[in-house]
């Protein structure tokens, strides 16, 4: 039987000195993350060789800038990121950002830097 899953009891990490992720689902095939970004906070300019990404906003407003385009994302909206597409997520409101990150196959093993000035 499978158990139910929550920030409670999932596998939790720090990244960027100041954000929180749950591993949901750690699996090599499929992995679901929750990530909290409060203000001020980004993740580093990257993409993955393999993983296709889903993010969907919890709670909060994602500034999600993929390939040069930005995209502003509310609660209840989500983006696709295909393989090898340069992207950053970036939290420039006042209040704490939820997020969900799906990915498949996994995306950690699967990141490279992706420069400002490089748009694909």
């Amino acid at each position: 039987m499978n158990a139910s899953v929550s920030t409670d009891n999932a596998a939790h990490y720090r990244w960027g000195g100041v954000c929180d992720g749950w591993h949901l689902l750690a699996g090599d095939d499929l992995s679901v993350i929750e990530e909290r970004m409060p203000p001020g906070a980004a993740e580093v300019r990257h993409r993955h060789a393999r993983a296709r990404q889903f993010f969907y906003v919890l709670e909060g407003v994602a500034t999600l800038e993929a390939t040069g385009v930005t995209h502003t994302l509310k609660a209840g909206q989500g983006l696709h990121i295909s393989p090898g597409t340069a992207h950053q997520m970036r939290n420039e409101c006042a209040a704490d950002l939820r997020f969900m990150v799906i990915s498949a196959p996994k995306s950690h093993g699967d990141r490279e830097l992706a420069p400002l000035d490089e748009v694909g």
